[in-house]
């Protein structure tokens, strides 16, 4: 077996190849996402087997899955969440979930299916966090598709999360609901905390100003220490740490409502750098490839529930943004499809959710390995798909002879 100096060697190294390679691919088709998931599959238990998933590496796992909900929930403009965008994302969301119940229970009541509300509440999940270094690179936050994305992803992370607290939970729906409530007014008070802080004239605010350009780093530091006091109050309430970074990011955001440039530059190093890579290789150590291969039919079948539960209801929900691109048009087909395929982009999620249906005993570990294969598929695939269907066609050059023919030169 593998010791944890030598899986850590693999893993950093799988870390930096990974870039390196898709820098190589033309016109950067394949996400670094991807490599990493693939990397992670290749040094993996399952195949070379020359990496494991110990105590430690599982310690930095969870930061990086904390980290990447917590930029995910940084990113969301609340505003843009309470508008109108918003709103049609949280409703296609309720629409999903709807659909995945419906069609999920009929396939339950064949037998094909066991664990039916693990497996359709994982069909409504979108990788937000996944899809963010993505659209970062490519230059997509800050447009109209971006922010489409971003408000389906919001509902697509947040939505499940809670569906899984309440549906999934040992304390039954009732109880459920009351954790969470709790653990929401004790997320709302470590809010205030930012904006006491930051009142003008504060003491400590000049303290924590000075020290962020020093090796003291306090912002860096206060970030971390948010994200682990919000994961310590998710494991003292029995709520899944997803739902607690995802929280953190907002409340982060709450304490710099324009964004602070240094803060995130530092930030993205620490998350991009380290812990997030961290997560996708062992994300891709965990698939287990000799049982997905022996059902490579349920793996379709898994695909094409994804893409119909949660990928059709946004293609049709984005026929109704009317505005974003300043036009009052609704947006073409081929931007809907874009839309549609980044919503059904999902993994982390998967990953969580059928983790807490085999612990439960719902689920084997089997199926489990290949809902989440499934949920890699579509981070191998759907965004390059969605990249290359907002690629505008070049059009054909004109013969020089033509053209001086048609301008009477």
């Amino acid at each position: 077996m593998p010791s944890v100096g030598a899986s850590l060697f693999w893993i950093a190294l799988c870390a930096v190849i990974s870039p390196l390679i898709a820098g190589l691919v033309p016109r950067k088709l394949v996400p670094e996402v991807v490599l990493l998931l693939i990397t992670g599959i290749v040094i993996g238990p399952h195949v070379l087997d020359l990496a494991v998933q110990g105590p430690e590496i599982e310690l930095l796992r969870d930061l990086g899955l904390g980290m990447l909900f917590l930029l995910a929930g940084y990113e969301i403009d609340t505003d843009e969440l309470t508008g109108r965008g918003g709103r049609r994302a949280l409703i296609t969301w309720l629409v999903c979930l709807g659909l995945a119940f419906t069609v999920i229970g009929l396939l339950g009541l064949t037998g094909a299916i066991h664990a039916e509300i693990a497996v359709a509440i994982a069909l409504t999940s979108t990788a937000l966090g996944t899809l963010l270094p993505i659209l970062k690179d490519s230059g997509l936050i800050q447009t109209p598709l971006g922010r489409s994305v971003l408000n389906h992803g919001a509902f697509g992370e947040l939505g499940p999360v809670v569906a899984m607290a309440v549906l999934l939970g040992s304390r039954g729906t009732i109880g459920s609901l009351i954790v969470l409530a709790l653990f929401a007014a004790a997320a709302v008070g470590v809010a205030f905390v930012p904006a006491t802080v930051r009142r003008e004239g504060s003491k400590v605010l000049s303290i924590i100003r000075l020290g962020s350009e020093t090796t003291a780093q306090t912002t860096v530091r206060l970030t971390i220490l948010l994200l682990v006091a919000l994961g310590a109050l998710a494991s003292i309430f029995d709520v899944d740490g997803i739902l607690a970074a995802f929280a953190a990011g907002f409340i982060l955001r709450r304490a710099f409502p324009g964004g602070d440039e240094r803060l995130e530059a530092k930030l993205d190093g620490l998350a991009f750098g380290l812990l997030i890579p961290i997560f996708f290789i062992t994300s891709g150590m965990a698939i287990d490839v000799s049982a997905v291969a022996a059902k490579p039919g349920v793996l379709v079948a898994f695909l094409v529930l994804i893409l119909l539960v949660r990928g059709l209801p946004v293609y049709f929900a984005e026929r109704f943004d009317r505005g974003q691109d300043g036009t009052g048009a609704p947006p073409n087909p081929r931007r809907r499809g874009q839309v549609a395929l980044y919503a059904a982009t999902g993994l982390p999620l998967i990953v969580a959710v059928t983790g807490v249906a085999v612990d439960a005993g719902q689920m084997t570990s089997a199926n489990a390995s290949i809902l989440v294969a499934a949920g890699a598929i579509t981070v191998l695939l759907l965004p390059t798909a969605a990249s290359l269907l907002g690629r505008t066609p070049v059009p054909p050059a004109v013969p020089a002879q033509r053209a001086d023919l048609e301008t009477g030169t």
